[in-house]
């Protein structure tokens, strides 16, 4: 009798610690429970949030909660959402807190970590500095390797192929074309033009590459929310990700390594045509780190094939997105559409193609950076239509810190923020469903305050992690909606399912857009 009293009190004494742990804390005593609940589950369960990110119904369902409960609200447990700048993007992501392991869960490759994906800032920085100054923008405006890529990828590849499809009357598809065209800069950018990729003129090899890379995508949600789930699950022969998957990340693994053994071949040179620009500077940074023998060159191999991986896939998907939108935004307004090219007419010498005779190089990219009106379509298109929409994890540091207006919230919360809400505030951006570039301009919009609309775009993130390669995505997108529209206008034959993904990268949910492309 008096062991089974003890049982009975131990029992319920673990009963009750787990109704307190589980329950009456997260509920009702932790400095959380005074946020506002996304649901009614979200202060002791994860399970309604994980359900809306499988359904992949993770943006919309954060942004709806935002315009009910206001700049922060609690998704589970631990997790919390931002959407506002004073006392939360500029706290948090200018504020030096951590990522979280969400991302090399996702990002990571080779068995290593990018810039990206390292979770300490320590790290980052240390990797950071090695990289920032040959994506600098004054670097990049004044580079003979990114003048010489824009000739080839304009002149020789890009505007042949859509002059030839205007002579023979054919639409043109354009998603497809655009990640061509942003693979093609890129990887020229990152390994030298002469072992960059040409999937603009290899489409056959452009689509299968592609076929790899985004069928993985719908089984990211393992990796980056229920990891534990996989791995028990796999323990017991149970696959939640499909083998084929594994074989795709060999192929793109094994893809991402010979470009950089290319690239590692013509080191040397100084060619422009042939110097691999930014895996030399990668590559020579990690040298004056000591010399590497053995397993260390082998690891070192492996971290810069990472680096190099992760700068061209994020570089080349996002960038591809943004123009695919522009084109179809453009092609849906004739009137901005003309005006641009009136602008772009400014520009000296021409971007006309076939050249004027006697007409040489390109236009310097500070002047197509100048232009008012292209500022303004490019940004507006990042707004609306942001690459990168989805959450940016971070981790709350110790021992508290304060947001959006609550204080003594605890560490290792995970707290996050996404462009696809703080877009959309219509106390900032007025009708923010709507493609408006005038709102951008103040000779068009005077009532704009232009200086606070730029306080919450949120495109390429903001602090000391926000993308490195902004000022490469920029000039790139900037110099082929240039270079279009200076020869051609558009209109759309086919756009079903333009409406993006609910994700973190998004996509058009039909993945093409059909366009006819007229002379001027």
């Amino acid at each position: 009798m008096t062991v089974s009293n003890i049982t009975l009190t131990a029992v319920s004494g673990l009963c009750l610690l787990l109704l307190y742990k589980c329950v009456l804390y997260p509920a009702f005593l932790s400095p959380l429970s005074k946020i506002p609940n996304a649901h009614w589950s979200a202060s002791v369960s994860p399970v309604w949030m994980l359900w809306k990110r499988f359904r992949s119904q993770n943006n919309q369902t954060i942004h709806k909660a935002h315009a009910k409960l206001g700049p922060i609200v609690r998704l589970s447990p631990s997790e919390i959402s931002i959407n506002c700048v004073d006392g939360g993007i500029k706290s948090v992501y200018s504020g030096g807190f951590e990522k979280h392991e969400w991302y090399p869960r996702v990002f990571g490759s080779l068995g290593t970590v990018s810039m990206f994906t390292m979770t300490g800032s320590k790290a980052h920085s240390t990797r950071k500095r090695m990289m920032s100054s040959i994506y600098s923008k004054s670097h990049l405006q004044s580079s003979p390797h990114m003048r010489l890529i824009s000739e080839e990828v304009l002149y020789n590849r890009l505007l042949p192929l859509v002059h030839t499809a205007v002579s023979s009357n054919s639409p043109v598809e354009v998603h497809d074309l655009n990640q061509g065209i942003t693979m093609d800069f890129v990887s020229s950018y990152l390994f030298g033009l002469a072992n960059g990729t040409n999937f603009l003129q290899d489409p056959a090899g452009r689509q299968k590459l592609l076929e790899l890379y985004q069928g993985r995508k719908p089984y990211e949600f393992y990796h980056q929310e229920v990891p534990d789930l996989l791995s028990w699950l796999k323990l017991v022969g149970i696959r939640l990700i499909p083998k084929w998957c594994d074989a795709a990340n060999d192929v793109l693994d094994a893809w991402g390594l010979d470009l950089c053994d290319r690239a590692e071949q013509s080191l040397k040179s100084t060619d422009p045509r042939v110097e691999p620009a930014v895996y030399k500077q990668l590559t020579q940074a990690l040298l004056k780190q000591g010399p590497a023998q053995g397993d260390q060159l082998k690891q070192r191999r492996l971290d810069i094939a990472c680096e190099m991986y992760d700068q061209l896939t994020a570089g080349f998907e996002t960038s591809a997105v943004a123009l695919t939108y522009l084109f179809w935004e453009l092609s849906r307004s004739p009137k901005v559409q003309k005006e641009l090219h009136d602008e772009l007419l400014t520009l000296e010498p021409t971007l006309a193609y076939p050249r004027p005779q006697g007409s040489t190089g390109l236009p310097a990219p500070k002047s197509i950076d100048a232009l008012p009106l292209l500022e303004a379509v490019v940004t507006e298109t990042l707004r609306l239509h942001a690459p990168i929409p989805g959450i940016q994890p971070r981790i709350t540091p110790y021992p508290s810190c304060s947001l959006a207006g609550y204080n003594d919230i605890p560490p290792n919360t995970r707290v996050n923020a996404q462009a696809w809400s703080l877009h959309r505030n219509p106390e900032v951006f007025p009708s923010p469903e709507t493609w408006q570039p005038q709102r951008w301009l103040k000779d068009a919009n005077p009532s704009s305050d232009i200086d606070e609309m730029r306080r919450w775009f949120w495109a390429f993130g903001s602090g000391g992690r926000m993308c490195v390669g902004s000022n490469l995505a920029l000039q790139e997108i900037k110099l082929v909606v240039a270079a279009i529209y200076t020869n051609f206008r558009t209109s759309i034959v086919a756009d079903d399912d333009m409406e993006e993904i609910d994700a973190y990268t998004v996509k058009p949910r039909g993945e093409k857009l059909v366009l006819k492309f007229e002379p001027v």
